[in-house]
């Protein structure tokens, strides 16, 4: 697809969704009439599909009671393990790497507990200023935990525009005090994509571990952490994945690391043939499962198989190529329709730095969003001045993206944010 050649029109739309290769996916999903959703990098939308493999374990559990570990449609005692090998294709991993468990800030304290070893003037955690805060208060803990004042042992590179953060900036500041570096692929707000496999090599050089958190890439942008050679990575499953509202999250280490014993132990962390002798002596997993603590939650993990079946159908390379053409139309619409109404585009114009979303800016940003949601479009409001925006490769349609730029100039033109306040909700 060319992207010199976007027009303005309806029918334009119209005619790139009749050729889209995704498009039969978007029946899948429970789509609401007259609203157009466009938060599915906060929370994705349930499939049938995700529905489905819910419903059949909650039959297994009242049909087979205690036995639905071992029997049913989805014995519960290996599902972490099953979901895992689905969902290694999507990051680059092989399959015994990736485990579904627990959730993603309880992993990063699982992966950092692990990781973090302070040793002589390495004793410092290198993260970004612009990180989602659940990140930062779980270095900041760790930190403490290990004795050490946050305020001088938790490096933030700063943002030199309070958008984007500089791969340049982020090598400088990797120096022989650095023990770990805990980064975003993706910044939450402005949706920059970080060069992963160049980060993870200039760490390397220098002789510190490197960890990323996935949340707002995995199931929107391939990976290849295997072959990158990344350390550890983590992410929830509840955004492109599709998994349902506090879903379990996962977390990659590299078979590199399977010999270490992780820094918090529980029992289905256990080899899985050891885990019922009841010994007092812990007996780790010979791959990522040995990172799990406690019991998987069987029905917050169920609706994830049936969500992975499309990402297997669909691949990870078709999703990612529509989610770039379908952003880059979307921006090209805003630079279009709503010039001279104050907007400006706060995202990574180039496809190799780009997210999922589209990084909407404007001063009446909470207002603007309240009048999108009274219109039926479901935005995504992030202090103080952002609407984030994703057209969904698998549910969303470039119709949907026309008619949202289309909404968004009249709400503009009219004044019709006028009538609500400029301020968030308790969840914004």
């Amino acid at each position: 697809m060319n992207k010199n050649s976007f027009q303005l029109t309806e029918s334009f739309a119209m005619e790139l969704d009749k050729a889209d290769v995704l498009n039969k996916y978007r029946d899948e999903f429970y789509l609401q009439p007259n609203s157009i959703y466009m938060d599915g990098n906060s929370l994705g939308l349930i499939s049938k599909r995700a529905e489905k493999t819910l419903l059949e374990s909650i039959e297994d559990w009242k049909t087979l009671g205690i036995d639905g570990w071992l029997e049913g449609k989805h014995p519960w005692f290996y599902l972490s393990e099953r979901l895992g090998s689905l969902t290694a294709p999507l990051v680059g991993a092989l399959t015994e790497e990736v485990i579904v468990t627990g959730s993603t800030t309880v992993n990063l304290h699982q992966l950092v507990a692990t990781f973090y070893q302070p040793k002589g003037k390495r004793t410092k955690i290198l993260a970004d200023e612009l990180n989602f805060p659940s990140d930062i208060y779980a270095l900041q803990s760790q930190l403490k935990l290990k004795g050490y004042d946050p305020n001088e042992h938790l490096v933030r590179v700063e943002s030199r525009d309070g958008r984007l953060i500089e791969e340049d900036d982020i090598i400088a500041a990797m120096s022989d005090e650095i023990a770990l570096i805990i980064l975003p692929t993706v910044l939450y707000r402005s949706g920059q994509l970080l060069d992963m496999e160049r980060l993870t090599k200039e760490a390397h050089d220098r002789g510190i571990l490197i960890g990323f958190d996935g949340c707002h890439s995995v199931g929107a942008i391939p990976h290849e952490l295997s072959k990158w050679g990344v350390d550890f990575a983590y992410w929830c499953n509840y955004k492109y994945l599709n998994s349902g509202p506090g879903g379990v999250a996962s977390l990659y280490v590299n078979k590199k690391h399977f010999n270490q014993v992780p820094g918090l132990t529980g029992w289905f962390g256990s080899s899985k043939d050891k885990q019922f002798d009841m010994e007092h002596i812990f007996t780790p997993a010979e791959h990522a499962g040995a990172f799990q603590i406690g019991t998987p939650h069987v029905f917050s993990t169920a609706p994830l198989l049936g969500s992975l079946e499309i990402f297997t159908e669909a691949t990870i390379d078709k999703v990612r190529e529509k989610s770039l053409y379908s952003t880059a139309y979307m921006m090209y619409l805003m630079e279009s329709e709503l010039a001279g109404l104050g907007f400006e585009i706060g995202n990574p114009r180039d496809d190799v730095r780009r997210g999922g979303h589209v990084c909407l800016e404007h001063k009446e940003a909470a207002r603007i969003c309240k009048a999108l949601k009274a219109n039926g479009v479901i935005p995504d409001f992030r202090s103080p001045n952002i609407i984030r925006l994703a057209p969904i490769a698998l549910y969303n349609t470039y119709h949907d993206v026309w008619k949202v730029i289309q909404i968004l100039k009249r709400i503009m033109n009219d004044k019709e944010y006028e009538k609500f306040e400029n301020k968030r909700g308790v969840v914004a």
